[in-house]
């Protein structure tokens, strides 16, 4: 009996464990699920935008204060990390406070996490009341209605729970060590939870042994969760951020790709000893992909990477002059539909022992309508906004190409326009030679 929690948390662990590498490696099939792209170049700059956005934070504080807020969050994660670590250790081996003979560094380390989590509480207090009291325009739009809008605060309660049940766990930690409990050795600095401790006093040893377990272990199997439950948020980010990134768009950011294939035939139309009834040069080659993504398949996987990376914040979205003016779009739904499309293939793909099979649905018309396509200037607002280097523009591009080169979909005034351009050799409906008849009026 004496290793049975040992015991139990070892399976909880690797159970909990387990699920999230599941997830993972479904994660990773979705995006694989994307068409190839060379995004092998200028590692040096690649690695550099990680650092200096990722893990520098340096888009989140464009705005200072929801900046500083997710600041003190992520720095809280990432350090308090450390605790967990030995948190695990000591339910693995049976110990307690198993760094602890480090010293006063470890007395260092106790009393920042204990300001950090003090801060994570303050932080997400703010953007609590930012979301539901102040009630900020980018988190009430239409795509925010029902689970984005419980997800995100959910994500607020779990984190809230957790850095209380860490100063809980420490204050009546740090009352049986007054009281020379045994297993319960002098160590570590507290400074918050110290001013919880008179909440405890009186309290028999045997209770607040029971408090002090009973937080720990709802500590740990709440972060547990919390990593399980990643995958169904939002908050996929923390993990993607890194990554997403890394492979974020070098190029101008009015620079759009052009097809080969169409750029192949450009060029051959162009070449003055080009035989236009030549057979092709290789008869194995394939016929041209389709032009443009009307589906997440027809999409990159650095798209589909961008797609889940998206942190809902909306910054996109509040920037868009389109929205802005009361157009449909929002460059942030255009991100969550296509997120939620890709589960929904995934889900098709896990009932179909990992085959697709057509649903009858797409990513256009029955999540992104055509309105909201074709209501985009490509400003690029929303991808300069985007902390996390997301670019919802390409998405919009992509599809817009499908239907102008796959449905002969454009808008009347586009079409007029590339009619004009073919005959007059200009946007304007006016024949060449009176270009400059105004000059005269």
């Amino acid at each position: 009996m004496e290793y049975l929690p040992n015991i139990v948390f070892a399976i909880v662990l690797i159970v909990g464990i387990g699920f999230f590498v599941r997830n993972v490696k479904k994660l990773i099939r979705n995006i694989k699920l994307g068409k190839k792209v060379d995004v092998a170049d200028n590692k040096p700059q690649r690695w550099k935008n990680m650092a200096r956005i990722a893990l520098g934070q340096t888009k989140m504080v464009v705005r200072p204060i929801a900046g500083l807020m997710h600041i003190i969050v992520y720095v809280g994660f990432i350090i308090i990390n450390i605790e967990v670590l030995e948190i695990v250790l000591d339910g693995i081996l049976g110990t307690h406070r198993l760094f602890s003979p480090i010293g006063q560094l470890y007395d260092i380390l106790i009393g920042s996490f204990e300001i950090l989590a003090f801060l994570v509480i303050v932080a997400v207090t703010v953007f609590w009341v930012r979301r539901n009291i102040i009630k900020l325009q980018r988190f009430i739009k239409p795509e925010m209605k029902g689970w984005p809008k419980k997800d995100g605060n959910m994500i607020l309660y779990i984190e809230f729970v957790l850095m209380v049940l860490f100063l809980t766990m420490n204050a009546t930690d740090f009352q049986l060590q007054q009281l020379g409990a045994d297993h319960y050795v002098q160590a570590g600095a507290f400074p918050i939870s110290q001013f919880i401790t008179p909440l405890f006093e009186g309290l028999p040893v045997s209770t607040l042994i029971f408090m002090e377990r009973t937080a720990w272990w709802l500590h740990i199997l709440g972060i547990l969760a919390f990593l399980n439950y990643l995958y169904y948020s939002k908050h996929l980010h923390i993990l993607l951020a890194f990554p997403n990134t890394y492979y974020g768009k070098l190029k101008p950011q009015g620079q759009f790709n052009n097809l080969e294939s169409v750029t192949n035939e450009v060029k051959l139309m162009m070449d003055p000893n080009a035989d236009p009834f030549a057979a092709p040069a290789d008869p194995n080659t394939a016929a041209p992909e389709k032009f443009g993504a009307s589906d997440v398949m027809d999409l990159n996987w650095v798209q589909l990477l961008n797609a889940y990376t998206c942190t809902e914040c909306g910054r996109c979205t509040s920037e868009c002059p389109a929205n802005q003016t009361g157009k449909k779009l929002s460059p942030r739904k255009i991100m969550m539909d296509t997120r939620d499309r890709l589960e929904e293939v995934g889900k098709i793909m896990d009932t179909n022992n990992g085959e697709f099979v057509p649903d009858g649905k797409q990513l256009l018309d029955d999540y992104i309508s055509r309105e909201e396509l074709w209501a985009c200037t490509t400003c690029n607002a929303c991808v300069q906004a985007c902390p996390v280097s997301i670019d919802p523009l390409s998405i919009i591009v992509e599809m817009r190409r499908y239907l102008v080169m796959e449905q002969s979909a454009a808008p009347m005034e586009l079409n007029n326009m590339m009619s004009n351009i073919e005959n007059n050799g200009a946007p304007w409906p006016y024949n060449q030679m009176d270009r400059l008849n105004w000059v005269n009026e």
